[in-house]
């Protein structure tokens, strides 16, 4: 039989996977973009390089990796074909990645409350790139619980199983990218000022 050869499902299920890292490779050359620019506009005179993440920003961090944890055992259920139990861990997921987008939030009005805006007389070309970066990350994020969401869908109808993850590990592949993103920023913005 022939490599490429297999069933319409094992071809669709490359195709799928294959799409997304696509999707994931041109989301790094972003991030990588928006990152170096903040490197290359911290040679400025008005540069804070005194700024201080808010502590939310951190907290955030942890909820993030717990909910890939999550992710992570939600899959383990169902291969072990505990398919209630998947359920739970999905439902966590959705919650804590709820959390982090709040959190996020409450970082922001931090930031606020210390006379930092993302645009006019009262923002920074420092605060603005962390603006920015960390919107467009939490869109990202939004985009992982709308997939989530569907996987849960999928997941309350029956349509996984032991010999059918695919739709599971699809989400779980872009949730563990959009944690480790964040980790890498939030590493970045604390250590690179």
């Amino acid at each position: 039989m022939d490599l490429t050869e297999g069933s319409i499902i094992e071809k669709t299920g490359r195709a799928k996977k294959m799409m997304l890292w696509f999707g994931i490779v041109s989301l790094l050359m972003t991030f990588a973009g928006w990152t170096s620019a903040y490197i290359v506009s911290s040679t400025r005179e008005d540069w804070l390089t005194d700024f201080q993440l808010p502590t939310t920003f951190f907290i955030s961090t942890g909820v993030l990796i717990l909910s890939s944890l999550t992710f992570i055992l939600a899959k383990k259920a169902m291969q072990g074909n505990k398919s209630s139990l998947c359920t739970g861990f999905l439902m966590a997921t959705l919650a804590l990645g709820v959390t982090f987008i709040i959190l996020q939030f409450s970082g922001f009005s931090q930031i606020v409350a210390r006379g930092f805006y993302f645009t006019g007389e009262a923002s920074s070309v420092t605060t603005s790139y962390i603006y920015l970066i960390a919107m467009v990350h939490i869109v990202h994020v939004v985009a992982g619980l709308i997939a989530l969401i569907v996987v849960i869908v999928n997941q309350l109808r029956g349509k996984y199983s032991p010999e059918n993850l695919l739709g599971i590990e699809l989400g779980a592949t872009f949730w563990h990218f959009l944690d480790l993103l964040w980790v890498y920023l939030i590493l970045f913005f604390y250590f690179y000022k």
